[in-house]
């Protein structure tokens, strides 16, 4: 019941129109930017960082959950109608959404999309409000070796199962764990890594590593594959004269039991280190195509509504299972999540077991902020289709010129350095190169953000133990952990194993078409 009060009390917050303005701004951008290919919510919420430092913390946490909810939502535009996913965890939704978009029942596939995600994102928002209480009364009890063990956990499958290839994600990873490091040692007062350079004795800005990957060397990566002629956008299915206007009666009968199964597997999903929406769309659409039966079941490949309803609501039901970890353990799961622990930090805040003991009034305004959000992103999804569509049509090369002069204001405007700039080019330059090469990039940002909290951590356990090393796997807790880790990857093994054959099926009708 005092989660219920704390929630509504929350909601008094939240639904003041200065926030309820602020939600508005980040629903609004997020969609806006998960529409538009190869920028996602992380680039946003980097971007915008530094033009936030002015607003209070409840506001700008409000703003980036906006971004981060609408960014979900938007991928799945420009999946449907362009074939070209916005947001990784969009790539499902493009195998049926475009077929169903070529087939004249594009604005049924952006509708079962948008309801979904809200149907999912609420009920999964529900989950995060009574969950979350309960982690943090269980992780209040944690020492610092169950940290370590969580974090070991975080690194290696943020690592090895968020890239192509288990030796990229962990290079990434390492170079990230590196970066961390640069400064002054807090125990030693020693500086390591700064090679005599007296700027890096501060330490080298998260922000400035998060807008040099996800959009200096996004620009520079795009403008080196850059295409030429305008870009093809697929009709919506909403002309004059055209029958299959949004969803029909049928339409929502086959959606709705996809929306929620997608929820109850997204969520979980979502709450577990590189679980994240990636994985959970595809096994949504998994199940969807395991469950269809008839002709549904045939249409899968060349148009099925459940394969676009089961991942959206997969997807968003991800999104808010990410934030589980991060609000109650303190520990970032995707790139997005590490940007927002980033901003956590810029006001002195740290997520964690006491954040709702010393923070209760911000974080429950958030999570009502969510639920406000939702409500928003369901009304402007379906009217604003065409604003949308209209988006996608902008110039790249104007586009990711104006990204790259608002990134480089951004790193100047932390210390007023220009050193900041000349790091983030470096930055950005090496952003290119791993996007060039299949490196991924999201390791690296979490890696440096949750380094030096390993470190801390590692110090204190080894301390308690009188280095004692094998104090690391000595409580019940970090035996759980490490089985789990072990069963993670074996079960990433079999699910790899699945998608490939999952791929090789999807190919089939095709080829066939091909011939």
């Amino acid at each position: 019941m005092d989660n219920l009060n704390m929630l509504m009390e929350g909601f008094a917050t939240a639904a003041q129109p200065v926030y309820l303005l602020y939600a508005l701004f980040g629903v609004f951008i997020g969609t806006a930017v998960g529409v538009l290919p190869g920028i996602g919510p992380a680039m946003t919420v980097a971007l915008l960082m530094p033009i936030t430092y002015s607003l209070e913390p409840t506001a700008a946490m409000i703003v980036f959950a906006g971004i981060y909810y609408g960014g979900m939502y938007g991928g799945s535009t420009t999946s449907i109608l362009l074939n070209t996913p916005g947001e990784s965890a969009s790539i499902v939704t493009a195998l049926e959404g475009n077929k169903m978009a070529k087939a004249g029942r594009g604005a049924a596939a952006l509708a079962t999309a948008a309801i979904g995600s809200f149907v999912a994102g609420t009920i999964a928002t529900v989950l995060l409000t009574f969950l979350a209480p309960i982690i943090v009364d269980f992780a209040i009890n944690l020492g610092p070796v169950d940290f370590v063990a969580l974090m070991v956990v975080a690194f290696l499958t943020i690592g090895a199962l968020l890239g192509g290839s288990i030796i990229r994600g962990m290079a990434s990873l390492l170079l990230g764990l590196f970066i961390g490091l640069v400064g002054v040692d807090d125990t030693t007062a020693q500086q390591r890594y700064t090679f005599g350079i007296a700027g890096l004795t501060d330490g080298i800005d998260v922000v400035l590593v998060a807008v040099g990957l996800f959009a200096v060397g996004e620009a520079l990566y795009v403008a080196a594959r850059m295409r030429k002629g305008p870009i093809e956008v697929m009709s919506m299915g909403t002309e004059s004269g055209n029958s299959a206007k949004w969803m029909s009666k049928d339409d929502w009968k086959r959606s709705w039991k996809p929306w929620l199964r997608g929820t109850f597997i997204g969520f979980p999903i979502g709450t577990v280190p590189a679980g994240g929406a990636d994985v959970s769309t595809f096994l949504s659409y998994a199940a969807e195509r395991k469950l269809a039966k008839g002709k549904n079941k045939k249409q899968f490949g060349h148009g099925a509504i459940e394969g676009v309803a089961g991942p959206e609501a997969a997807n968003n039901a991800a999104a808010a299972g990410v934030l589980v970890p991060l609000l109650t353990l303190g520990i970032p799961t995707t790139a997005t999540a590490a940007m927002m622990l980033t901003a956590f930090q810029r006001y002195q805040i740290q997520p964690g077991p006491l954040l709702m003991e010393t923070n209760g009034a911000l974080v429950w305004a958030l999570i009502a902020s969510l639920y406000i959000g939702n409500l928003m992103l369901l009304i402007l999804n379906l009217p604003l289709v065409g604003l949308w569509v209209k988006i996608l049509q902008i110039p790249r090369p104007y586009l990711y010129a104006g990204i790259l002069v608002f990134g480089a204001l951004g790193a100047y405007s932390l210390n007023f350095a220009l050193m900041d700039v000349g790091i983030l080019l470096v930055i950005g330059v090496l952003g290119f190169f791993m996007r060039q090469y299949g490196y991924p990039v999201a390791p690296m940002v979490v890696a440096m953000i949750l380094g030096p909290m390993f470190e801390v951590q590692l110090r204190r356990g080894l301390q308690i133990s009188q280095n004692d090393r094998s104090a690391l796997v000595s409580t019940p807790f970090t035996w759980v952990v490490y089985g789990a880790l072990i069963l993670m990857f074996v079960a990433s093994f079999f699910i790899k194993r699945a998608q490939k054959k999952m791929e090789s099926v999807q190919l089939e009708p095709e080829l066939e078409e091909s011939k």
